[in-house]
Parts: structure tokens; C-alpha cells; sequence
């Protein structure tokens, strides 16, 4: 703080949770866009001058911005206009499903193409994928398409087919599957295959890119998230979707700080970026550019993440799809590694998770060394004792979602039995023997939400109240380390973010109640009231900054 340093905003009157290490204040001045002072109420007082605006906590908890560390989201701001088909938001029937295909079918012209994401067979009341025939009643006149909540497989009806060109002697590429029964087309892609349809679908124009980025942004600050990692940038629009970024950042459509991470598959724009001119580390305060993703497997819930067990017989068996073989996977990684990128790869088996670690290992030279590269391990759900113990080595960094918990764990034990659902994504196994793994929610494949999130962590119970893995528990302290300064480090902020001391930025949530002082069951109601980014206004649910301002 310099010399005579006067507060812009002085926050008390509640609980200011600054950090795991650096505990509880009583108040928190605000400077120029950073923390001037935290601590004692009499001794921030020092520095409050008559211009300083007040804001009154009324008991409520303050927290660090939280970070986001594993979302899509240029998909999440375009899904807020599609259709909605998650179980949470009602659709547990496929008549519901349907009816809301109709719906939309039945606002658009006809030939234009209806998009849906968020059902999971497994919460259906038929307990399988819709098929193109079933779509095809919904939306004759359309070409349909509809993700699972996972993103890793996708149902077109009829119509999409024909766009598509695809047949039943159409040959299931490499690392995909096309769903047939007895030799007809289902309408089921999983995985890579999903590419034959997605492609014939009209990507977004820049204009309204920019205007889903706006809006996801908008969503994320509601929430009390300050910052994001956005994965695999490219996979709706192409190099499109950089222009767009790059558009809102100049425009102020960019409220929230994102860590883009670049497709980085063959049909990615990972290549194609570079060669434009883009590098590891560019960009500025907000839009920074540092990783590349892969794809190594699916979904557990989808039965295409890659186990060296199979699946339950009763489930379907077989043991997942990798997306590539290893020799395809370690040329990728090395290939990405050697420039500079921060590798940020999808694994959530434990065959695929070998795969991309042995390519990590593979990677590490003298000259290209891993240590302090920060690469991740996406999901990272089922990992072994022996791959824990080698990322630990190279200081390779788990990226988790603990809310596939809540979502999917009850999937996992119809999928995988009950030991290994149980000891997936082990968050406190992680924390124990020294790891730092961060808190997500693959949005839009999971709610967004961070208090559906915190109560995964502190309970491991599913949305049916299967408790899985009680061993696994985190305290609430931990489980808010995750989403503040475990999510800045994977972005290399944790300098600048993710806990609240003097000198970092003012990136600050105020929640509606002392979490701390709640039950488990309890945080799942809570919401945000406020949300700052460099001290400035994000969200404000009952205006009170603005009512202190006049």
C-alpha cells in the first residue's frame, strides 16, 4: 500500500474468508482495483476516507473470486438459447424430451435445424438414448440434433442423416462409434464420430459468438466466478470463434478473465492457430491464450471413457473407446509440449489416463522439460495409486469435477460397480498426499452452479442421496481452496488471484450466508449477492453497491 493510500470501497461486517492458509478477517479495503489492506476492522478503518463507499456484509461470508477451471464456454453462453434437456431441469421422460423438441421445432422454420443438449439415458424413463426415429416424430420438418450431458455423443434424427450423408455402410472413423441395430442407423455418434454431424451444422457467426459470450459471462458472475478456463476453443466455429473473443474483449462483451485452451485434436485449430500467429502466454489481462486440449477417451457415464477393466456386463461391457492410438496420442503431446503450450488433456479412465501420462513422461527431455509446465490432467475420474504418484513426480496437475459426483455417481455404480464409483475423483486422497486439485463443472455438462459443487465435496452424496466414498470428503475450507486458489494456479494467477491479501486483485464474492455456519444440505440453497472484478461491479443482486454509491 503506497503512502496515504485511500480506500475506495471498505467491505465488513461479516466473515471475509481470505485464503485455507490465510484464514478470516474482519475487513477489506479496496484501492485502484487491488486489496489495500485485510485484517482487523480498526486497523483497515486507518485508511477509510470520506469518499469511501461502504458495503455491509449484514453477517454474510465474502470469499475470494471464485475460478471456473473446466468449462466450455462459448457452448454454455450458446446453450442458454438452445433447447434444455438436462434431468434437473425437468426432463426425466422421453415423452418431456420430445415435447420439447416439438417446441422449439415449432418456433423455427422449417428446415433449419433444432439443438438440444443435457439428457442422460440414464435418468430417463425408458433408461436408453431417443432414437432418430422418435426425434423424427418430434421435428419432421428439421434436421435434430441433441447432445448427452457429457458432450461425448450426440442423437440426429432422419433429417440430420441425410445432411450428413451418412448411411448404415457409412465406417465408424477412428476413436468413434456410430450407433446401428441390426444394420440401421440408431442416430447414436459417440465420440469422434459425432464430427460427421456437427460439421454439417451451421456454425454461429461472429455477432453471435460474441453475444453468447456476453451472456455466459453474465451467468458466471452471478454465480461469484471472476475467472475461467475455457477448453477447447474451436470445436464450434473453428478459427471463427478467436475473432469472436477477440471482438468481445475489445467491445466489453468480456466481463470474466479466461485461460483459453485451444482444440488441439487433428480437426482442431490448434495447428492452424500457431501458424496464424498465436502463441503460449499471448493476450492481455483478461483473454489469455496457454494450452492445447486432447482427447483421450469419453464419458463413464457414457460407457466410452477407456478402463483396462470393463464395464459391468449388465451395462453393456466393453471397456470404453480411446480417441487415438498411443503412438497418434504421444506424438500429439510431444508435439504441443515442444511449443510451449500448457497440455490440458481429457482423461477420465484409467487406461486413458496411462496413455496420456506415459506421453507426458515421454515428453519430458532436457531440453522441453515437464516440471513446472503445469500440464493438466482433465478429469482425471478414475486414476490409479501409481499414476497419482508419477504426476506428483513431474508436477503434472489433476483438473477434477467433484459435481460428477452429485450428477453421475449413481451411473458410475450401474456402469462400473460400487468400488470403483466409490473411489472416483479422490479428492481427498489428492489433498493427503500433497496434490492440489482444483473444483469445476465441465459446464455445460454439469450445472455451473459452485454450491452444488461445495456440497459434492462435503458429502459425496449423489442427487439420489447415494453417499459415495465417504472417505473422500473435503472440509469446506478445502473444497473453497479448490475453487479459488488451486483454480488460479492451473492458470498461473496465483499471484495475482485466488486468495484475498494485500497486493492481489480485488476478485471478491459475496454469498448470502456464513457458509461456515451452515449445515451441508444448507449450501445448496445459497446464493451470490455480489460479485467484483478488479474491485468493479460484475453482479449486484440487490443493488446495494449502487444504493452506496448515491
Amino acid at each position: 500500500m503506497s503512502e496515504g493510500a485511500r480506500a475506495e470501497l471498505l467491505i465488513a461486517g461479516g466473515p471475509i474468508w481470505c485464503g485455507k492458509r490465510e484464514g478470516f478477517a474482519e475487513a477489506l479495503a479496496i484501492g485502484g482495483g487491488r486489496i489495500l489492506a485485510v485484517g482487523k476492522a480498526a486497523d483497515v478503518e486507518g485508511i477509510v476516507g470520506a469518499a469511501t463507499r461502504r458495503f455491509d456484509l449484514a453477517g454474510r461470508l465474502a470469499v475470494p473470486g471464485l475460478v471456473e477451471a473446466h468449462m466450455h464456454l462459448l457452448p454454455y453462453g450458446l446453450g442458454l438459447s438452445q433447447v434444455n434437456l438436462r434431468p434437473d431441469n425437468g426432463v426425466r421422460t422421453l415423452d418431456e424430451l420430445l415435447r420439447r423438441v416439438a417446441a422449439a421445432a415449432a418456433r423455427q422454420r422449417p428446415g433449419t435445424w433444432v439443438l438440444g443438449r443435457g439428457y442422460d439415458q440414464g435418468a430417463l424413463d425408458i433408461g436408453r438414448h431417443p432414437t432418430a426415429e422418435e426425434l423424427d416424430r418430434a421435428a419432421p420438418d428439421h434436421a435434430v440434433v441433441i447432445k448427452r450431458t457429457c458432450g461425448h455423443m450426440l442423437v440426429a434424427n432422419s433429417a440430420a442423416l441425410r445432411l450428413a450423408r451418412v448411411t448404415a455402410d457409412t465406417p465408424d472413423p477412428e476413436g468413434g462409434a456410430i450407433g446401428r441395430d441390426g444394420g440401421r442407423l440408431t442416430g447414436l455418434f459417440q465420440e469422434r464420430a459425432m464430427r460427421l454431424v456437427l460439421d454439417r451444422v451451421p456454425p454461429p457467426d461472429v455477432t453471435a459468438m460474441v453475444e453468447a459470450i456476453a451472456a455466459a459471462c453474465r451467468s458466471l458472475a452471478a454465480f461469484g466466478f471472476t475467472s475461467a478456463t475455457d477448453m477447447n476453443v474451436g470445436a464450434t466455429a473453428g478459427l471463427a470463434e478467436i475473432d469472436a473473443y477477440s471482438r468481445a474483449e475489445r467491445d466489453g462483451a468480456l466481463s470474466l478473465r479466461l485461460w483459453q485452451v485451444l482444440a488441439g485434436n487433428p480437426e482442431g485449430i490448434a495447428d492452424a492457430a500457431w501458424e496464424a500467429g498465436l502463441r503460449p502466454m499471448s493476450g492481455g489481462p483478461l483473454l489469455r491464450w496457454g494450452g492445447v486440449k486432447v482427447f483421450a477417451d469419453g464419458s463413464a457415464g457414457g460407457l466410452t471413457a477407456a478402463f483396462s477393466e470393463p464395464y459391468l456386463e449388465e451395462a453393456g461391457g466393453g471397456s470404453g473407446l480411446l480417441c487415438f492410438t498411443t503412438e497418434t496420442m504421444h506424438a500429439l503431446l510431444a508435439h504441443y509440449h515442444r511449443r510451449g503450450w500448457q497440455l490440458a488433456i481429457h482423461a477420465i479412465g484409467d487406461a486413458a489416463i496411462e496413455q496420456v501420462l506415459s506421453g507426458m513422461e515421454a515428453a519430458d527431455t532436457p531440453e522441453h522439460p515437464v516440471t513446472g509446465r503445469r500440464h493438466r490432467i482433465e478429469h482425471c475420474g478414475f486414476v490409479t495409486a501409481d499414476q497419482r504418484r508419477r504426476m506428483q513426480a513431474r508436477g503434472i496437475v489433476p483438473v477434477p469435477q467433484p459435481v460428477f459426483i452429485h450428477e453421475f455417481g449413481d451411473l458410475y455404480v450401474a456402469n462400473l460397480g460400487r468400488a470403483r464409483a466409490e473411489a472416483s475423483y479422490p479428492m481427498r486422497t489428492w489433498i493427503d498426499e500433497g496434490a492440489d486439485p482444483s473444483a469445476s463443472s465441465d459446464a455445460p455438462v454439469s450445472t455451473v452452479d459452485p454450491f452444488v459443487n461445495l456440497h459434492a465435496m462435503l458429502t459425496r452424496r449423489t442427487h439420489r442421496g447415494t453417499v459415495l466414498g465417504p472417505d473422500q470428503r473435503i472440509t469446506l475450507a478445502e473444497a473453497l481452496h479448490a475453487y479459488t486458489r488451486a483454480g488460479a494456479f492451473t492458470q498461473f494467477a496465483e499471484a495475482e488471484r485466488g486468495t484475498l491479501s494485500p497486493g492481489m486483485r480485488a476478485d471478491i464474492a459475496v454469498i448470502d450466508r456464513n457458509l461456515f455456519a451452515c449445515e451441508p444440505h444448507e449450501i445448496l440453497g445459497a446464493k451470490v449477492d455480489l460479485t467484483l472484478r478488479d474491485g468493479a461491479v460484475l453482479f449486484d443482486r440487490h443493488g446495494e453497491l449502487a444504493a452506496a454509491a448515491a
